[in-house]
């Protein structure tokens, strides 16, 4: 029989709750605030975003990252108080992406959370930014109890929760797969505007030819640098053509566009693979797709094929809520700081490496 389910330990709060997410752990940077209700219900009262893109070829650095985060925080910050319509004294509190990341960015918007919580004397709340892309996944779709594909610039995970916890069954042994995806718009150069990876899926629909590339999963993991190398060697083969070069008509020519396609191909095979094991598993019909990543179109439409073939749903947020944002730190620190959670002042440290089977999701039953 199955067992009963276990009440939540998030109870309906007395008063609404107002809380303001920063996120800058890469190179978007992000306010959002987010209103929990006395009914239960959460409201998304702002979502402000602004990117750093560099030139095509080229990738982001900490410290000029870092710098784009100084000069524009104050300007998204007051954006998305304005509009959502409150003021800075009527947040609960104000959270902060504690980590993983890249440690400069991370610092300088905890600097910004740090100087805003003495201030406005409002506390803080740290948050994991991947428990923030899943608990906003889970917001925005309403999944139950989902295996969660959690693929971005830095982190690429296959996560199933149990007892109070995100536990992860699987993940990448070198790079991630937003970082292959980027690493190899740069070689073949695309623009990074709006980013790398939505360039390279717009390529890969033009592209016709799959090439032979290392299919590498080992039991639940995945290895990607291989991968990378291999389809970079293939811009130096006889046969390639870039683009805007002098193209005559061969079934032997490669262009940028087929190799687009086949690294997708080639990539998102091996994360449906170990994302379906995950759910024969532990017996979950819920596939919930988070990150950068997760955008991306022919991703979701190969692990909806898989869901299908096995009864199941597959969950995805469009890019408002995908990529990195503010919000969804918002939401994971107000659903802690419910619990009775707050970080102290000498302890609101970033962490490069902040895993997120560490973080006990306490709000969850």
């Amino acid at each position: 029989m199955p067992g009963r389910r276990r009440e939540s330990p998030l109870k309906n709060p007395s008063r609404a709750y107002i809380a303001l997410g920063l996120e800058g752990s890469a190179n978007k940077l992000g306010a959002g605030v987010i209103k929990h209700a006395v009914d239960g219900s959460t409201e998304v009262l702002s979502n402000v975003r602004h990117t750093y893109i560099t030139p095509p070829g080229e990738g982001f650095l900490p410290r000029d990252t870092a710098q784009h985060h100084r000069e524009w925080a104050l300007t998204v910050i007051k954006d998305a108080v304005a509009k959502a319509k409150i003021t800075m004294h009527d947040l609960d509190c104000i959270c902060y992406t504690k980590g993983p990341g890249m440690g400069a960015p991370l610092q300088s918007v905890a600097l910004v959370a740090r100087t805003l919580s003495l201030l406005y004397e409002k506390p803080l709340v740290g948050v994991n930014h991947c428990v923030g892309h899943i608990e906003m996944g889970r917001q925005v779709t309403g999944a139950q109890n989902p295996v969660v594909l959690y693929v971005s610039g830095g982190n690429t995970q296959v996560i199933a929760y149990s007892r109070q916890c995100y536990r992860i069954f699987g993940e990448t042994l070198d790079i991630a797969v937003g970082n292959c995806l980027d690493r190899f718009a740069r070689v073949i150069n695309l623009s990074n505007d709006p980013s790398p990876g939505y360039n390279i899926e717009q390529e890969a629909k033009k592209g016709k030819r799959l090439v032979p590339l290392p299919y590498t999963t080992k039991g639940m993991d995945v290895s990607l640098s291989g991968i990378l190398t291999s389809i970079e060697a293939y811009t130096s083969d006889r046969r390639y053509r870039a683009q805007g070069e002098p193209d005559e008509e061969s079934e032997d020519i490669i262009r940028p566009a087929d190799l687009c396609f086949s690294l997708q191909e080639t990539v998102f095979s091996m994360l449906v693979e170990i994302t379906e094991r995950a759910m024969a598993h532990i017996g979950s019909r819920e596939v919930l797709i988070v990150g950068g990543v997760g955008c991306n179109e022919r991703l979701q439409e190969m692990m909806g094929i898989m869901a299908q073939e096995r009864g199941g749903l597959v969950f995805a947020t469009d890019e408002r809520f995908c990529i990195d944002n503010g919000i969804m730190i918002a939401q994971a620190g107000l659903l802690s700081y419910r619990m009775g959670y707050q970080t102290p002042l000498a302890k609101s440290t970033c962490t490069q490496r902040f895993r997120t089977d560490e973080v006990h999701v306490a709000w969850r039953p």
